[in-house]
């Protein structure tokens, strides 16, 4: 009977299963797992804080494409607590995470050892993340630590992928155990097929969105994570059908494509709602039609549904007529099914449905919307005007360049007038919406892909908010860009503010009545980095070059107008706003204004 300590023998699990990097922070709890961790192969990337590891975590498996989980270690108790945003934002976005948490010794569970969460069960910290990962695991026995690991690594990833929690005793880590236990685990990893789409429905899907006269395809981050952008461009080419997207399928077709209109919802252009609502078909893909998107579902704001015939395609059976009521529903994989469809439309539209009308009046409004902007992208002006940072960038960074933004401006402004190329692209917190997110996940596309330029779009609210991925930029040498989009306050906050409430009470940066920051290119430097502060629009530009020239992590620190997104979309929250004493009813009374389907009689 062989032997070997619990740590070494995880270890050599996690490269059996094509583990590469570890993102995390160390931990009285975890030092034994680094310990067998010092000699692999594995690169173990250290943050200054947990909710980073999350994030880049994150951001690592969405560089893979999100074909493989990222992984995160976290010490216990507060570590883990750290972490929870973090893990939340990649859940509510999808995206595969497999977390190893250190937890208080098994010898001890109730007695309160050092950092034990127990106060409503003994050694309960795992039960912190039980609302957002996909399961939960506190292993108890060194011998069940095998079956666990097994476990999580395909649930992560199968059905609608997200994260999953280990919380392990210390004490297991430096247990010793029969070898037999992980040898029958470390190669169970089948081929596991994934839900498709039967010939019958594909045909009634294909002949719905052929004969209709104003069919939308709408994909969102399901359609990227599945690989099934290249599908979704064939099928949209071969009808001749608008795609609109979610702020998640950003990218699940080119923004040059002549058939590719536009972001709905909040965000969304004026052209990009009305379209969605004068369809007759829609088909949704990969997308769990969130508030955002939709205009927090409010009835002829961006969808009519009905009369609007909804053929909904998503992973999770939960997401099938959860919003809306759907004509077709289909559970499968975004790929099998838009792989499905496309064949049925070949086979019985050989010579496709032409629809040139359609396409002439995307390719005016998209020039129309562009030109409305123009003034603006070339505006020498300083603070900059947001969309000259975007526009210079757009011009700078490759094609297949990232972008990874926060929230603010850097999301919402992107996703209405960035241009996105290549699937996957276009990195954002979109489900928890975190502020903080995009320093931190610009690291792991990095990590991920470090031949592609990677430029992180973040406000100074979220950059002020965590610089510490400077640190780790700076020692593992992780050539991100971040530019930092530089209002001097909670830029959309303080605009939501002051339209309804006539000031800016605190959402503004400031000091002795006068805006502040602090110099976030002297924060660089100070941490290793190289940092650029721009003190005029013309070296905005020259400045961005060069640093994505250099290959190096660089800071770039702007000032911006706090100009607000224009939002042709609704959201609920500009209804229930109301300044004392003002006689304002809530919409959202109204239910008929928001599902007038289940009002019928």
């Amino acid at each position: 009977m062989k032997k070997d300590l619990v740590a070494f023998q995880l270890v050599k699990f996690l490269e059996a299963r094509g583990v590469e990097k570890i993102f995390g922070l160390c931990g009285h709890t975890v030092i034994g797992f680094l310990d067998a961790l010092k000699e692999s192969a594995i690169h173990f990337v250290s943050v200054r804080h947990e909710q980073i590891a999350a994030h880049a975590a994150d951001g690592y498996s969405r560089g893979k494409g999100c074909r493989v989980p990222g992984v995160l270690l976290t010490h216990l108790g507060p570590g883990l607590a750290n972490a929870t945003t973090g893990v939340a934002e990649a859940s509510l976005n999808s995206i595969p995470m497999v977390v190893i948490a250190g937890d208080v010794p098994s010898c001890y569970f109730g007695r309160h050892p050092h950092q034990e969460v127990n106060l409503h069960a003994d050694a309960s910290q795992y039960e912190i993340f039980r609302p957002f990962v996909k399961r939960a695991w506190r292993v108890d026995r060194p011998e069940l630590l095998p079956e666990v690991m097994d476990k999580a690594f395909r649930l992560a990833v199968t059905g609608r992928p997200g994260p999953v929690l280990v919380s392990i005793p210390m004490d297991i880590f430096s247990m010793e155990l029969d070898t037999r236990f992980f040898d029958m685990r470390i190669d169970n990893n089948p081929l596991l097929p994934k839900p498709g789409l039967d010939e019958k429905t594909a045909e009634e899907i294909a002949v719905m969105l052929a004969e209709a006269k104003h069919p939308i395809l709408y994909p969102g981050g399901g359609v990227i994570s599945s690989g099934a952008s290249e599908a979704l461009t064939a099928l949209a080419t071969h009808l001749e059908i608008p795609v609109l997207y979610t702020l998640m399928g950003k990218g699940a077709i080119p923004d040059d494509h002549p058939l590719a209109v536009g972001m709905t919802g909040f965000w969304g252009t004026d052209f990009n709602n009305k379209t969605a609502m004068k369809a007759d078909v829609m088909m949704a893909v990969g997308t769990r039609l969130s508030e955002a998107d939709c205009s927090s579902w409010y009835f002829g704001e961006t969808f009519d549904i009905p009369p609007t015939r909804l053929i909904h395609i998503d992973i999770n059976q939960e997401e099938i007529g959860r919003n809306f009521k759907t004509a077709i529903g289909a559970v499968c994989d975004a790929k099998m099914a838009l792989g499905a469809i496309l064949a049925a439309a070949k086979r019985l539209y050989p010579h496709g449905v032409k629809r040139p009308e359609t396409v002439k009046e995307i390719a005016e409004t998209k020039a129309a919307y562009f030109a409305s902007i123009a003034e603006a992208q070339k505006s020498d002006q300083f603070p900059m005007r947001p969309e000259r940072i975007l526009a210079d960038l757009r011009e700078v960074l490759p094609r297949d360049g990232f972008v990874v933004a926060d929230v603010g401006w850097n999301k919402n402004g992107v996703g209405q007038q960035f241009p996105i190329y290549e699937p996957g692209t276009f990195v954002a917190p979109g489900g928890l919406a975190t502020m903080g997110y995009g320093p931190s996940a610009a690291l792991g596309v990095k990590v991920a892909c470090p031949d592609k330029k990677v430029v992180a779009l973040i406000g100074d609210g979220g950059m002020g908010a965590n610089v510490s991925p400077f640190a780790t930029a700076a020692v593992e040498d992780i050539a991100v860009v971040w530019v930092v989009m530089n209002n001097c306050a909670f830029g959309t906050i303080a605009g939501l503010e002051n339209q309804h409430y006539q000031h800016q009470f605190g959402t503004l940066f400031e000091k002795d009545g006068k805006p502040y920051s602090p110099d976030f290119a002297a924060i660089g430097e100070a941490y290793g980095i190289k940092g650029y502060t721009v003190k005029s629009a013309s070296e905005f530009r020259p400045v961005l070059e060069e640093a994505l020239a250099l290959n190096r992590p660089c800071v770039i620190d702007v000032r911006m107008e706090n100009a607000p997104v224009i939002t042709e979309g609704c959201w609920n929250i500009n209804d229930i706003f109301r300044k004392r004493g003002e006689e304002k009813p809530w919409r959202v009374w109204a239910w008929e204004e928001i599902e007038p389907w289940r009002m019928e009689k």
